[in-house]
Parts: structure tokens; sequence; C-alpha cells
């Protein structure tokens, strides 16, 4: 049944500008979101692209979080390399540490941490990964929540850390049975039909639940939707779940006020 007060927010991966090219549609983009998570320099953007697109986030009233990933801008992130989880807690530090101090000098205070890509996926079930994510946030600022999919080891290890934690539903990507995304490189693992995709989001919002691959119907504590900045149409997209979303009664909010 449909939550009597269904609240959610919309987050969008921002920033990742890579070789000097932007990679999304950030100007498009932003002013439909809650939540912006901001790539942090090692798989894509710099300090001048941070600080732009936490000025832009800032300027629409967009809370702003981290976006770590892999030291891979060749493979933009996507690459599942192997570090030791201490490896990975110094570099998550280092990036969210970087971009809390640009947004610090511009009076923003980061709300979110958003593993990104192949770190993102390999943390999702390995919990010395998880850990070490979640222990560079709270080396930061204790206040940050932390993104994960529902039931994940990247949640559990925010919990184990003493952070907020929030379950994150991505409306344009298909589902596995038990609760996991479909690969990307598996054909239909992106779902490119608007309609389908607001009306996966609605449902999110409303049920916690999506449909699988199967037909299947799984259970989701989901918190804020993903909407993938470097969709072609993801502007217009945004706008469309935001306003769906409006219109079947959820309140949309940065994650940090719900």
């Amino acid at each position: 049944m449909p939550s009597v007060a269904a609240r959610v927010d919309l987050n969008g991966d921002v920033g990742e500008t890579r070789f000097g090219e932007p990679v999304g549609y950030d100007l498009a983009l932003i002013p439909h979101l809650t939540s912006a998570n901001v790539a942090c320099g090692f798989h894509a953007g710099d300090a001048g692209v941070m600080k732009a697109t936490v000025e832009r986030a800032q300027a629409h009233g967009v809370a702003v979080g981290a976006h770590p990933g892999f030291p891979d801008p060749e493979g933009f992130g996507r690459r599942e390399l192997q570090f030791s989880p201490a490896d990975v807690e110094d570099f998550v530090a280092y990036q969210v540490g970087s971009l809390a101090a640009i947004a610090a000098a511009l009076g923003v205070r980061l709300q979110h941490v958003k593993p990104h890509g192949a770190l993102f996926n390999m943390a999702l079930r390995d919990a010395s990964l998880a850990d070490a994510i979640a222990r560079a946030a709270a080396l930061i600022d204790r206040s940050l929540i932390l993104f994960g999919l529902p039931d994940s080891e990247i949640v559990a290890a925010g919990q184990r850390a003493g952070l907020r934690t929030a379950g994150e539903g991505f409306a344009d990507r298909a589902y596995q049975p038990d609760g996991t995304l479909v690969p990307r490189e598996e054909g239909g693992a992106v779902i490119h039909d608007p309609e389908a995709v607001v009306r996966r989001g609605v449902r999110m919002a409303q049920e916690h639940a999506v449909e699988a691959i199967d037909g299947r119907v799984v259970s989701l504590a989901i918190d804020t939707i993903c909407l993938h900045g470097d969709t072609p149409g993801a502007a217009d997209l945004a706008a469309r779940l935001r306003a769906a979303l409006i219109a079947a009664g959820v309140e949309v909010k940065a994650v940090g006020l719900l």
C-alpha cells in the first residue's frame, strides 16, 4: 500500500568533467534535484569544477554531497581496481575532505557521501571496503549521511560507524530479484523509456518497492532516488519525475531534511 506521508530525495551525479570536457548536463539538471553528488577529482572533476558545482547547487537550494571514486579518470571510475581498505579509507577521506573545504569556503556544509561507480559496487558486497568508506566519512564529519543500496554492506558499515544512512533507489536501472542492480554490461540494465522511469520512481517513493527483471516485486527501504547526470535528457527526466512525485502527493526534499 502507498505510504500515508511519502517523502523522498532526488539526487544526481554532477561535476563530472573529464579531461576538461563536461560529461553530464549539470546546468540543466541541478535545479531539479534536492541533493547533488559532486565528483571530487579522482574519477572526474577538479578543484575549479567542484567550486562551480557547489556554487550552482547553492544557488538553487540543492544540498551538496561528496561523490568519491577510484583514482581512475581513464576508466571514469567504473573499473574494479584492487586497493587495500587502508588505501580506500585514505583516498576517500582526501576526496571528501577536499570538497568539504571548498564547500566551507562558500558557506556550505556537506550533507552526504555517495561512493561512485566501481567503488560503490564493490563496497556493496565487501564489508572491509564499506567500513573503510564509512570510517573516512566519519573522520571528516560525523554528521554526514552515507548513501547505499538498502540492506547492503555500505548501509551496514555506515550504521557501524555511527553515521546516518540513506537507502538509494535507481528509477532508471533494472533490478535483480535480490534487490541488487542488473550489471551495466548486461542487456536491459538501463531503462530508457521516460514514462517507465517516472512510474518506477513514484512507486519507489510511495510503496518502497520495485519490479525486478523477473516480474517479482521487491521491497526496498528507499530514502533517495538517483538520476544519472550523464544520460541525455537527464534534466527533462528529472523535471518529469519530480512533477509526478509531487502530483502523487510525495514530498520531495533533501535527505537531510527528511
